[in-house]
Formats: structure tokens, sequence, C-alpha cells
């Protein structure tokens, strides 16, 4: 019926939670969500462990667990096959979420298997209550559309901040990283057109990835650039062991890296950033 545009009603997720506390989502088999899967709203103290999800690949919109305004959440040791991103954490939407103000925080991301035409790990791109501190490690990602994503808006508002990717392993993935500030529609058009999210202290280190068409794209915002993006240690290939069919995109945006290849454009090989030296040393690479 959603398909052919004769439901009177939006479709629902398969398991959703708010204003709650403690709690431990484990060891569940998830088939044929009609939207999200698992979405924590308003939540903290969140554990979801061994969940095995699984939709059509053109189901739209079946994201696999979306963390939403919610804080010191683990998710870990699941499996994601299905329709739109594996993982996305979300934050709010456009005035909404910058009024409601809560940000999604403290949360980890791990040893986490995925297959979808999406994003595997994305944030975004509902963001306006901000996102921060997040550790992303220990996963794979096959056949997807992207790897690593990070994807926000005009309007959003927001501040995206001290992130790390860590361990990733990506195959037969067309965009290995790609980061926008373009993404995502409005749900009126009450939204601030000046309300640029802030997106900063990022750091993708430890990625090999083979079959990749395209080893990054980054794209920022001219009147908010993402600043302070890290790169270390990450090995993209295409087909049989050759080069990716192009290499990095880049506008509004700067950063540091060591150890990329192909090698990153100009705007991710300056120096001099605290928190890329920081994320750098903490993981042994020499800044």
């Amino acid at each position: 019926m959603w398909r052919h545009g004769t439901l009177k009603y939006t479709r629902g997720g398969l398991v959703e939670l708010m204003n709650s506390k403690d709690v431990i989502i484990s060891n569940l088999v998830l088939l044929n969500s009609p939207f999200w899967n698992v979405h924590p709203v308003y939540c903290s103290n969140v554990v979801v462990r061994g969940l095995t999800i699984i939709a059509p690949r053109d189901s739209p919109n079946t994201d696999g667990i979306d963390p939403d305004s919610s804080s010191n959440v683990c998710i870990e040791d699941c499996y994601v096959s299905n329709g739109d991103d594996g993982i996305a954490i979300k934050s709010g939407w456009d005035e909404y979420g910058i009024a409601f103000n809560r940000p999604s925080s403290n949360i980890i991301i791990r040893r986490i298997t995925s297959s979808t035409p999406f994003a595997g790990i994305a944030i975004g791109s509902e963001t306006s209550g901000g996102i921060r501190d997040i550790l992303v490690e220990n996963i794979s990602i096959y056949g997807s559309s992207i790897g690593i994503r990070v994807k926000t808006n005009v309007g959003r508002g927001g501040i995206i901040r001290n992130i790390t990717f860590s361990h990733i392993y990506l195959e037969n993935v067309a965009t290995g990283i790609k980061f926008s500030g373009n993404t995502g529609d409005h749900p009126d058009a009450r939204y601030n057109p000046m309300a640029f999210p802030v997106v900063g202290d990022i750091a993708v280190l430890n990625v090999v990835g083979s079959g990749i068409k395209t080893a990054g794209s980054l794209v920022g915002l001219r009147r908010s650039p993402f600043s302070n993006i890290c790169l270390a240690n990450i090995q993209l290939q295409g087909k049989v062991g050759g080069s990716t069919g192009s290499s990095w995109d880049c506008k509004d945006v700067e950063g540091s890296s060591i150890g990329v290849t192909p090698s990153p454009c100009q705007q991710l090989q300056r120096r001099g950033s605290s928190f890329c030296h920081n994320a750098f040393q903490l993981h042994n690479f020499d800044p």
C-alpha cells in the first residue's frame, strides 16, 4: 500500500522505545520491518546486542539501529542486511530538534557486520540536537553504497564533534568515506536557513577496503566548513587490488592525514590540529 501511495498512515518502526533508561535489547531476529527496525529515542543506558536484522534490499527507510537523542548506548555483535543505513545516529530534525536540544552522546558501536544499499555506519542526517563522543570500531561492511557516512544539512544546526571510526573493513563499497553538508530534507518550510551545523573533530583510522570505486567525498558547507577531519592508516583499493576508479572529492573541509592510499586531497593534508595529533598518538601513529 505504501509503495502505491494508498497507505493512509505513516509506517511504524518495529521496536521503538521513548524516554526509557536501563534497557537491554538482545538476541533477537527482526524481519521485514516497515520502517526503522530499532529506534531508542530520548533514552539512556541502552545495550543493543546480538541482533540479526533482515529486510529486503529495496525496502525504503528500513534502517537497522537508530539511536536518537540518546546517551550511554552500546551497540555490539549485530548483523544487519536491509534497505537503508545499517546503523545511523540521530538527534532531532531541524527547528524541532533545535528546540528540544537533546544530543546523542557517549555511544559505542562495535563488532557489526552490515550489507545495505546505503551506508553501513552513518551519523545523521537528523543532527539538530548535536552528536558527540562516539566510538565506532571493528566494523565489516559489504556490498554497500557508502562505508562511513556523516550527513547533515542547512537548517539542522547542532554540533557534531569527537567522533572516532577505527578498524573498519570495506568490501565492494562504492564510496569508502562520505561526509556531506547538503543531505536530507526538511519536515516543513519553517526551518531556519541560517541554522548551520558545526562539524569537526572526526577521526577515521585503520580502514581497509577492496572493490572500492571512490575513496572519499568530503564536502562541507561554505558558511560552516567541516574542520579537524583526521585520516590515518587507510588503504582503499579498487577491483582485484587495483587503484580506485576515482580518489577524493573535497570542498569546504580541512584536516590532517597520515598513511592514506590513495593520497587524499590537499585540504586533508594539513598539520597542527590538536585533536588530530591526540587521535594519531592514541592509536600509535606518528603525527
